[in-house]
């Protein structure tokens, strides 16, 4: 007798499946064994033909083996975990789980204003410093100049200058430059046109400098003016002490007073070379 029997079943599981494989009760035995549940059954010698096997119920005639396929249950998250779930209940836009608060906005302060001394044993060290100013003025800012002993053209404050829209070039309305100490001058009339020259263009910088109104000014031969006593120094230095923070200041000239290289911080010293 030739048994015919069916190739093996090879089942390949996907992604994220498993198989469960089970057996019916109800399969014919191999030749030699007994069937499942029938222990008072006597074993068949080896000379004895097999008997008939048993009738199987008509529930187990279907294929010996049942092979089902399961999808693995997914783990039920609570709400509110999730990847962009609102991490409240309540209103107003939703949070990222895990994302720390974000801390309000604040603005970048301004950067803060210097107070520059350019200094030299010669008179004419603005030189090195108009074209700064020049440059500051084409980039858009306000830049205020103010020479208080260089006079030669008649300006003063109603005839100043105006270079590149944004800069302002003032000089005192005299006819020649201030060289004499007040109280040494031989013409007391010219000294005293000479004294309101100066106050003027002291007075017009001194109250664009407290108002802010410009983002660079040079005050050229500022402490020499002092030591020829045409300004005093306590009114000078505490103006400059209230000057505003983004204001930049750059005092040019010989015989600069003591007060004002304290304050001062930075201080450029030129030499000419022998």
């Amino acid at each position: 007798m030739v048994r015919l029997f069916a190739p093996p079943v090879v089942c390949r599981p996907g992604p994220g499946r498993y198989i469960q494989v089970q057996r019916h009760p109800g399969r014919p035995p191999r030749r030699g064994q007994q069937p499942a549940g029938d222990a008072s059954a006597p074993a068949a010698s080896p000379g004895t033909p097999a008997p008939p096997p048993a009738a199987i119920p008509l529930a187990s005639t279907a294929s010996p083996m049942t092979v089902s396929l399961h999808a693995p249950r997914q783990p039920s998250r609570p709400a509110g975990h999730g990847r962009g779930e609102a991490h409240s209940q309540g209103g107003g836009a939703p949070r990222l789980a895990g994302l720390p608060t974000p801390s309000p906005l604040q603005l970048v302060p301004q950067p803060e204003g210097l107070l520059q001394i350019h200094t030299a044993p010669f008179r004419g060290s603005v030189a090195a410093v108009f074209s700064q100013a020049l440059r500051t003025a084409g980039l858009g800012s306000r830049v205020l100049v103010s020479q208080f002993l260089r006079g030669g053209v008649e300006q003063g404050v109603a005839g100043s200058l105006s270079l590149c829209g944004r800069l302002q070039w003032l000089r005192p309305a005299t006819p020649l430059c201030i060289e004499e100490p007040l109280d040494q001058a031989s013409d007391r009339e010219a000294a005293e046109a000479a004294l309101e020259a100066v106050l003027e263009v002291w007075s017009y910088s001194r109250e664009r400098l407290l108002e802010g109104s410009v983002d660079l000014m040079v005050l050229d031969e500022l402490g020499l003016a002092i030591e020829l006593g045409y300004l005093e120094a306590a009114e000078v230095t505490a103006t400059l002490e209230r000057r505003p923070a983004h204001l930049d200041v750059i005092v040019t000239g010989p015989s600069m007073p003591a007060e004002l290289m304290a304050m001062a911080d930075q201080v450029t010293q030129l030499r000419r070379c022998a």
